[in-house]
């Protein structure tokens, strides 16, 4: 994702890796006290369109991995069969389409352009590895959530109810924990010291370079 990110921003000056938004949403529910929700978001570039207008977008690669007997199905396919291909990525991932086309409305970028990649040789490995950008697509963010049967309303509510739990739970730290291939997300308290030695190692690291 990074590597076609440089690929795809022409930055004036030292190029950074992602932009951040702070934005201020509602978040409503019915017959319930309205709270307000403070979102860090990620925007990658910003584009001009024809009338000049600046366009905020957010830029992501879709990887072919399953190269058929080391020859690349997307250089022989993407130009007549396109379609095709994308309905296939969201088949197998949408989980990963709908967490980025979320992330794209919650930053209110105008654009979400994808990206598809390939190895430049099938069968090469490890540092020796490089990539082919075959082609680009763009799309509006709640055009393409509209494609994928992605309902932001429901997941406005979703979020609601975490929040609403987490707002009765005693002061204290707590985890996020969604079963694997169940749709049950479980919280479970943890002491307050939980996570601190991996954070505490790190620094060490740090300052030993």
């Amino acid at each position: 994702k990074q590597w076609y990110q440089r690929r795809v921003v022409i930055t004036a000056g030292e190029p950074s890796s992602v932009a951040y938004r702070y934005r201020k949403i509602p978040l409503l529910g019915p017959g319930a006290e309205p709270l307000t929700l403070i979102c860090r978001c990620e925007v990658d570039a910003v584009t001009t369109s024809a009338n000049g207008e600046e366009k905020y977008m957010n830029i992501k690669a879709l990887n072919e991995w399953d190269l058929k007997g080391g020859a690349s199905e997307w250089r022989q396919k993407l130009d007549t069969q396109r379609g095709d291909i994308l309905t296939t990525e969201m088949k197998n991932n949408k989980c990963k389409l709908a967490k980025w086309t979320v992330s794209s409305i919650l930053a209110g970028s105008d654009l979400l352009k994808f990206g598809y990649v390939t190895r430049s040789m099938p069968r090469s490995s490890g540092e020796s590895i490089g990539h082919s950008i075959l082609g680009t697509q763009e799309f509006i963010p709640k055009q393409f959530a509209a494609q994928i049967s992605l309902d932001m309303n429901n997941a406005w509510g979703i979020l609601r109810v975490i929040v609403d739990r987490c707002m009765q739970l005693k002061d204290g730290k707590y985890v996020l924990y969604k079963e694997p291939g169940k749709g049950i997300l479980r919280i479970y308290k943890v002491p307050l010291n939980t996570f601190e030695e991996d954070n505490d190692d790190s620094d060490e690291e740090e300052e030993g370079k």
